[in-house]
């Protein structure tokens, strides 16, 4: 007599899988149209802009549509989070090149986001670390941030818009720091119950 066999997993090959990774691919293109313009704030800014906010925003878009097809994946948790570094994390470099934003707050946040990103990838093997809702929160307050800050809005609405971008930036950071400690501490946690 034959056991039923487990339910088949989903494959990799799916169209969550796929929208991760062209956001992804998207992420080369608009650093390059960023850097172009070199804090002008003409055209190629606002095609940036729109181009970083069109591809952070379909992060929820593909969980949204793997969680409504069961079409969740380890590799669509693996790969979900790094394709947010890449774009937030490229987003903050070329920012910092172009002079708009301290290297500092850069270097803060690609600290916390590359050793997060290689612990995962160590621990791949063992076991995949989704994100944590606190993680969640600091990527939208990120892709908040930054999207306020390639958005050339001071030269058309005055510089108090400046002021709005440190305040989103700041949330940004402190969330940053926050979430890679609650990550650690759960991590910590985790191995110890084993």
């Amino acid at each position: 007599m034959t056991t039923p066999s487990a339910a088949k997993a989903p494959s990799n090959w799916n169209v969550p899988n796929a929208i991760t990774v062209f956001r992804i691919l998207l992420a080369p293109l608009f650093i390059w149209w960023l850097l172009l313009d070199d804090g002008a704030g003409g055209p190629l800014r606002w095609w940036a802009a729109g181009l970083f906010i069109f591809a952070i925003a379909t992060d929820g878009i593909d969980g949204a549509i793997a969680r409504r097809t069961g079409q969740v994946t380890d590799l669509g948790k693996l790969l979900d989070p790094i394709a947010d570094k890449i774009l937030t994390g490229g987003a903050l470099v070329a920012l910092s090149i172009i002079g708009e934003l301290p290297v500092w707050v850069t270097v803060i946040v690609l600290v916390r986001e590359i050793g997060i990103t290689v612990h995962r990838m160590i621990v791949v093997s063992d076991h995949v670390v989704a994100a944590a809702w606190m993680g969640k929160l600091k990527t939208v307050a990120q892709a908040v941030a930054i999207s306020l800050a390639l958005l050339p809005f001071p030269a058309l609405l005055g510089d108090w818009v400046n002021g709005v971008n440190i305040v989103t930036m700041t949330i940004a950071v402190i969330l940053t720091i926050a979430s890679g400690l609650d990550y650690v501490v759960t991590e910590v946690r985790g191995r110890s119950r084993k």
